[in-house]
């Protein structure tokens, strides 16, 4: 069994109303285990025994569809990920707070030529960072206040790539929920 995270892309926002205890019923329905939520804002830790990152993303896609009567977009990424992206943080993580570093996870990697035109000195002090499958922003004053992340957003993405982000804190968290000894 592989534990991991199932990250769903703006839900409890904007009319997209997924309840927390209908997600976990609805993860033990596809046959899971060990399930939970974190949060309102769309994170289902769970155990598998089949499947992949993929094919469990468009699992979860179809069925909260189909419960929900609107699509979501879903990122399901393992434990060994996880702890690999909060290990590679290209920032000082453990001097910030949580709100001021957000990872955006994507479904595929992003080449760094997206970004090549921003010009980063006029977003400074704030930062960003590409990762594996993973972009890291450094917000000093937070996200709601960030030009830079306004400017990220505005970077149109294709249909075949999604990509949701989550504040440090949430990230440590789910490390910590999909740890094998959870």
């Amino acid at each position: 069994m592989t534990t991991y995270a199932a990250l769903l892309r703006g839900i409890n926002v904007g009319g997209k109303k997924v309840p927390m205890a209908e997600l976990r019923t609805l993860v033990a329905e596809l046959g899971h285990t060990r399930v939970r939520t974190h949060l309102q804002s769309g994170q289902a830790v769970f155990a598998a025994g089949h499947g992949d990152e993929e094919s469990l993303a468009a699992e979860f896609t179809a069925a909260l569809e189909k419960r929900f009567g609107f699509p979501v977009d879903v990122i399901v990424r393992d434990h060994a990920y996880l702890r690999a992206v909060a290990e590679a943080c290209p920032f000082p993580a453990a001097e910030l707070e949580g709100r001021q570093l957000h990872v955006t996870y994507f479904s595929v990697p992003v080449a760094v030529e997206r970004y090549a035109e921003i010009d980063r000195d006029a977003y400074l002090p704030e930062e960003f960072r590409l990762g594996d499958r993973a972009l890291y922003l450094y917000t000093p004053d937070g996200l709601g206040r960030s030009k830079l992340a306004e400017h990220l957003s505005r970077k149109r993405l294709n249909k075949d790539l999604i990509a949701t982000s989550r504040n440090w804190n949430t990230v440590l968290k789910l490390v910590e929920l999909t740890a094998p000894d959870a």
